[in-house]
Formats: C-alpha cells, sequence, structure tokens
C-alpha cells in the first residue's frame, strides 16, 4: 500500500487491479493536488503490465463532493480565457488512461465529482447515492468535460436537463437514465466494483485495451475540446457576481436570486 503525503489518495493492489481511494473525508472535496495525484497514480499503473484494470473509491460519506467553494483556491479558474483550468488539465491525464476504470459510488456524486466519476468506464452504485451536476445552479458554467461526457452517456435532452436544473437525483434514478451502469445494496458496492474490475482482468490485456480504444474513438479529442470551451467559460464566470451568489445561497440552503 502507498499513501500520498496529505493523504488524497491511498492505493492498494489486489492481483491484476488497482484500486485507488479518494482519501478526504466525509466530503472528498478535490483540488488540483488531488487530481493530479489520481493522474500520476494512473500514469504509474498504465506502465505496469501487472496492472489490467482499476477501481476507483471513496473513503467518506461522499464519493465525491467536487470542489470546496467555501476556499476559492479550491475553485480555481484560468486567469485568461484563453487558459485552461489547472484542475482540467489534471483531468485530461485521467481521461487519457488505457486501462479500465470502475468507479464504486457509495454516496454523492456532485459537480465535478460527477465529472471524476464519468471518467471511469463503468459505475456501480446504489440507490442511497446522489447525482448532481450543480454547475449552473451555483452560477457559472460546467466543468471537468461535463458538458461532453453527460449528454453522450445519458442523452443530450437528459443531460441537457441535468446541466441546465442541478436537479440531483439518486442512484436508482442513475440507473434509469443509465448514469450508473449497475445497482446493488450499499454494503456490496465495492465488492461488485472489484467483481467486474476482476472480470475485466481475465481478458487479454493487449486484446483488452485495444477494444477499449476502438470503441473510445475520438472521444479524448472530443473531451479535450469540451474542456477548452468549459475553461473560457468559467474564466469569464468565475470573475462575475453569479458565483459568489450561487454559493452563498447553496450554504444558506436557499435558492439563489441571480440578477438579469
Amino acid at each position: 500500500m502507498s499513501e500520498t503525503p496529505d493523504q488524497a489518495i491511498v492505493t492498494r493492489r489486489d492481483g491484476h487491479v488497482a484500486i485507488i481511494e479518494l482519501s478526504r473525508p466525509p466530503h472528498n472535496y478535490f483540488d488540483v493536488d488531488m487530481i493530479a495525484q489520481i493522474a500520476d497514480e494512473l500514469d504509474r499503473l498504465q506502465a505496469d503490465k501487472t496492472c489490467r484494470a482499476v477501481v476507483l473509491q471513496a473513503d467518506g460519506s461522499a464519493f465525491c463532493a467536487g470542489a470546496d467553494f467555501s476556499r476559492r483556491n479550491g475553485a480555481a479558474a484560468p486567469r485568461s480565457a484563453s487558459r485552461i483550468n489547472p484542475i482540467y488539465l489534471e483531468a485530461l491525464r485521467i481521461f487519457s488512461f488505457g486501462k479500465p476504470i470502475v468507479a464504486a459510488i457509495e454516496g454523492p456524486a456532485v459537480g465535478g465529482g460527477l465529472g471524476l466519476a464519468l471518467a471511469a468506464d463503468f459505475r456501480v452504485s446504489c440507490g442511497e447515492a446522489r447525482f448532481s451536476a450543480n454547475f449552473n445552479r451555483l452560477g457559472f458554467h460546467p466543468g471537468f468535460a461535463l458538458s461532453y461526457t453527460l449528454p453522450a452517456l445519458i442523452g443530450k435532452q437528459m443531460g441537457a436537463w441535468m446541466l441546465y436544473t442541478g436537479t440531483r437525483i439518486d442512484g436508482l434514478r442513475a440507473r434509469e437514465l443509465g448514469l450508473v451502469d449497475f445497482i446493488v445494496p450499499k454494503a456490496e458496492v465495492r465488492d461488485a466494483a472489484m467483481a467486474l474490475a476482476r472480470d475485466m482482468a481475465v481478458s487479454s490485456p493487449r486484446a483488452l485495451q485495444s477494444t477499449r480504444q476502438t470503441l473510445k474513438g475520438d472521444s479524448l479529442s472530443r473531451i479535450r475540446d469540451a474542456i477548452s470551451r468549459e475553461s473560457a467559460e468559467q474564466a469569464i464566470q468565475f470573475a462575475g457576481p453569479d458565483l459568489a451568489e450561487g454559493v452563498k445561497a447553496m450554504a444558506e440552503r436557499r435558492l439563489p436570486a441571480f440578477e438579469d
């Protein structure tokens, strides 16, 4: 087992399956450092021929609640609309990983945390989990490639519905939409995710990875384009008044009152 200095992630191995666990409970808020640590570990596992699949899971009540907007550096945006958000630069490295990832989602995956969940090939979850792309409700453009990955996964209309409204859905509704692939009792989520990863690890690693690449098609290029667009929009909107009102409304558990 290896552990990063600030315990952002913990990793271990189970045969041909690597397990990466987010380790900032209870909410597992991310920042550039956490996403970079995940990307670094995936780079190492890409070079490790004995690793054939990865399980991504989390310690705490949430899978990942996205950025911590009580700390503005946790939601860092580029200073210029011509630059990509540094968090999303690291996210691109995660999307570039060449082996299958299974996300074990036992709690909320919100905002950028939903984006991280969608970087996985499969999602195993439970009815108690919650999913929300709450960016517009907070006052700014979606990020973490969700403007591409969410509609690509659940369809343009349902993707637009989740992005425009920031609505929160449970695991059962997520399964109906195709956002989640498998629903099991909460106590069995990790075991089910591991079982799926082990099933894939039995396959020829060369055949598995080449098949995955074929199925992914040009998605990485589309993700790069989405992240570029998202970063440009966020750079403008983070400097405006809506983010402050959206974050304040969230903290006060009320509806936001954005100006026209």
